[in-house]
C-alpha cells in the first residue's frame, strides 16, 4: 500500500456467513487503469484518502488487481426472475464483492469471468460503467436510496461489443448487495437451515430489531416490503425508469441498484419503455410498483419455510404481508405529491387525482412542470401553462389548488431542476468514450446540487428533443 494510506482492512462478512453461495474469486489483470471519475465523499465515508485511489496502488485496489492481506475477494450468487422468466443460476457474472469497509459492501463491476458468466465475457465498457456513477451520484443527491458510485477506473482492456469498446470497471458501496435472487437461489436447494442462515444475515444486515420479533423472518419480509414501497414511490415521484426490475436487481436493503437500461421521463407519460430489451413493457414507469410487488411475492415465496412449517399457515401469513405493498406505496406517493404541491397534509386529495389526470392525459415535461408550478405558486402561472394543452383543465385545477395556499419555497426544496436528462446522458458518455471526460465532469458537479437552479445551467433543465430514446444494458 502507498505510504499516503493506512493499511485498508476489507472484512468478509459474506464470505464467512455464507460460504455455499459464493465463490473466491480473482479481478482480470487491468493492463493501463486509468482513472475517469472519483466520488471523493463516498471515499472519505469509507476512510479511502483520494490522492492514494489515485496512485498506481490505488487504481490497482479499485480494479481487484491488488487487495489488502487478509481479504477475500468473492464472486456472489443468487438466482432471479428474468422478465418474468425464472434463472436459476446467475450470480456476479462479471462483478465481485472485495469485502466490506465502513459497515459497507465494496463490489466491482467489470472485473472480468467469474463461474456464474454464463458465456459472457465478464468485463464492461466506459459508457454504462459511466451511466452508472452519473446516475446513482443524482439518485443520491435527490435522497433517494441508492448503491453509490466510488469509481470508475477504465482498464486499457478493448471490450468487443457491437464495436469495439473501452473496457472500464466500476467500484461501487451497498449496506449490501442482498437480493431477492439470493433467496430464490437458496429456496431452490430446499436447505432450510442454509435459508435460516441468509435470513439471519440480511436480518443483522437491515432490521437488527427482528432478531427479536416472535417471527424473524417475518418481520424481515414486512421491512422489506417497506422499504421497497417507499423505494417506488420515490421512483415515480421523479420520473425515474429501473428498466430491467428482475428479482435479482431488487435489493433486501430498499437501495436502488444495477443501472443498466435506466433513464428518467421526459414528457411524463406512464407507457414510456426506454430498455430495449423490455420489448412487452413489463418495466414500463406506470407499471414499476406492480412489478415490485410481484417480485416481492417470490420473496415471500423464498421464505415461506421459515414463516411457519406449515405451507397452510405460512402461506395466508405472508399474502397478508404482501398485501400491504399497494397502500404502503400509495400512502408513501401521495405524501410526496402533496410536498411536491406543497401541499398540507390536509389538502383536498382530488388535488393530487385531479392533477395526475392532467398529467396523464397531457404528457408536459415531467421534471420542468413540477418545478414551474413553484413560480405557479409565487403568482406567475404561465411557464407550467406552456407545457400543458389543456389550459382550461389546469386553470381550473390550478385555481383549487392555489386555494389551498401551497408553499413555493418547500415545493423548490422537492422538486428538482435538474435530473440525469437522457440527451445529456447520452452526450456525455459519448465524449468521455471518445476520451473527452469534461461533458461527464460537468453533468455529474450540476447533478449533485439537483435543486438549486442556476441561471448559467439553463440547458441542463430542458428536455430532449421529441422522438423515441432507447437504453441498452451494455453487457
Amino acid at each position: 500500500m502507498s505510504s499516503t494510506q493506512t493499511t485498508v482492512q476489507l472484512g468478509h462478512r459474506f464470505a464467512d456467513a455464507l460460504p455455499e453461495l459464493s465463490v473466491p474469486w480473482q479481478a482480470d489483470e487491468a493492463p493501463d487503469p486509468r482513472l475517469l471519475a472519483l466520488d471523493e465523499g463516498v471515499a472519505a465515508g469509507l476512510g479511502l484518502d483520494p490522492a492514494w485511489l489515485r496512485s498506481p496502488s490505488g487504481l490497482a485496489f479499485l480494479t481487484g488487481t491488488q487487495v489488502p492481506d487478509g481479504a477475500r475477494p468473492v464472486a456472489q450468487g443468487y438466482a432471479g426472475h428474468q422478465f418474468g422468466n425464472y434463472s436459476p443460476r446467475l450470480g456476479d457474472g462479471r462483478a465481485l464483492l472485495l469485502g466490506d469497509l465502513a459497515g459497507l459492501d465494496l463490489h466491482l463491476k467489470g472485473s472480468g469471468r467469474t463461474p456464474w458468466s454464463r458465456g459472457g465475457d465478464g468485463l464492461a465498457v466506459v459508457g454504462p460503467m459511466l451511466r452508472e456513477f452519473v446516475v446513482s451520484t443524482a439518485m443520491h443527491a435527490l435522497g433517494i436510496p441508492t448503491t453509490r458510485s466510488l469509481a470508475v477506473v477504465a482498464t486499457g482492456r478493448t471490450v468487443q461489443r457491437e464495436t469495439p469498446q473501452p473496457g472500464a470497471v466500476l467500484a461501487r458501496t451497498a449496506s449490501s448487495h442482498l437480493r431477492v435472487g439470493s433467496f430464490q437461489l437458496v429456496r431452490a436447494t430446499e436447505d432450510v437451515d442454509l435459508l435460516r442462515r441468509l435470513a439471519d444475515h440480511a436480518i443483522a444486515a437491515h432490521v437488527p430489531a427482528a432478531a427479536d420479533a416472535d417471527n424473524p423472518a417475518l418481520a424481515l419480509y414486512e421491512h422489506v416490503v417497506a422499504v421497497q414501497a417507499d423505494l417506488l414511490a420515490r421512483w415515480m415521484l421523479v420520473g425515474f425508469v429501473h428498466g430491467v426490475m428482475n428479482t435479482d436487481n431488487m435489493t433486501i436493503s430498499g437501495e436502488t441498484i444495477d443501472y443498466g437500461p435506466c433513464a428518467f421521463l421526459d414528457a411524463h407519460d406512464a407507457d414510456t419503455v426506454f430498455s430495449s430489451i423490455d420489448s412487452g413493457g413489463r418495466y414500463r414507469y406506470g407499471n414499476q410498483p406492480l412489478a415490485a410487488q410481484w417480485n416481492l411475492a417470490r420473496l415471500a415465496e423464498a421464505l415461506l419455510p421459515l414463516i411457519h412449517e406449515d405451507p397452510e399457515q405460512a402461506i395466508p401469513t405472508a399474502v397478508a404481508v404482501l398485501e400491504t405493498f399497494l397502500p404502503r406505496y400509495e400512502v408513501a406517493w401521495a405524501a410526496g405529491m402533496r410536498a411536491k404541491l406543497g401541499l398540507r397534509e390536509d389538502a383536498d386529495p382530488a388535488l393530487v387525482t385531479d392533477l395526475q389526470a392532467l398529467l396523464d392525459a397531457n404528457h408536459p415535461d415531467h421534471t420542468g412542470f413540477f418545478r414551474a408550478l413553484g413560480a405557479a405558486a409565487r403568482g406567475d402561472a404561465e411557464p407550467a401553462r406552456r407545457l400543458v394543452l389543456d389550459l382550461a383543465g389546469f386553470d381550473a385545477w390550478a385555481a383549487r389548488w392555489l386555494a389551498a395556499g401551497p408553499d413555493a419555497d418547500a415545493m423548490d426544496r422537492v422538486n428538482p431542476v435538474y435530473v440525469p436528462r437522457n440527451h445529456l446522458v447520452e452526450e456525455a458518455l459519448d465524449a468521455a468514450t471518445a476520451g473527452d471526460l469534461g461533458p461527464v465532469e460537468r453533468l455529474v458537479e450540476v447533478l449533485r446540487r439537483p435543486f438549486d437552479e442556476r441561471p448559467d445551467l439553463a440547458r441542463y433543465a430542458e428536455p430532449g428533443p421529441a422522438g423515441t430514446y432507447v437504453t441498452y444494458c451494455g453487457t
